[in-house]
């Protein structure tokens, strides 16, 4: 083939033959109305998220609570450890996670000497953890 027809059918069309189909029509059908009254009832098991995470946090200090508390907004699980910041300051992450978790109608629980688990009102927890685990001394620390 030669230049000058490879120049000519880049812009010109050929004419191709097109095989045309017709469609089989079906007939439409109206669908039936059900006088039931439990049409817009739909199980609970669709609508939860499909993809709950927990997030695991290590505050050094308070400035910190405000990314934790959007993660409870977020409807995220937290699990906050204190170990790393000073009695005062894990006072007051635990004060303003609450307020935050009873804004969102969530739990906050007491797993352990210094963490907690923070949950959104659509995360279930089960179980309890015992109080023999602890010891005195963690009674006296004021939690």
């Amino acid at each position: 083939m030669s230049i000058k027809n490879k120049i000519k059918n880049f812009f010109v069309e050929e004419d191709y033959e097109y095989e045309y189909v017709e469609e089989e029509q079906i007939p439409e059908t109206n669908p039936i109305h059900s006088k039931q009254k439990n049409q817009n009832v739909v199980s609970l098991t669709s609508v939860q998220q499909p993809n709950s995470k927990v997030v695991l946090c290590e505050p050094r200090t308070y400035n910190e609570a405000q990314e934790i508390a959007d993660n409870i907004v977020n409807k995220r699980a937290v699990v906050i450890n204190l170990q790393r910041v000073d009695r005062n300051q894990a006072k007051r992450i635990v004060d303003f996670l609450s307020g935050t978790v009873y804004a969102v109608n969530g739990d906050i629980q007491k797993l352990g000497a210094e963490t907690f688990l923070c949950t959104p009102e659509n995360i279930d927890v089960s179980g309890s953890i015992t109080d023999s685990l602890f010891s005195e001394d963690d009674y006296d620390k004021g939690w």
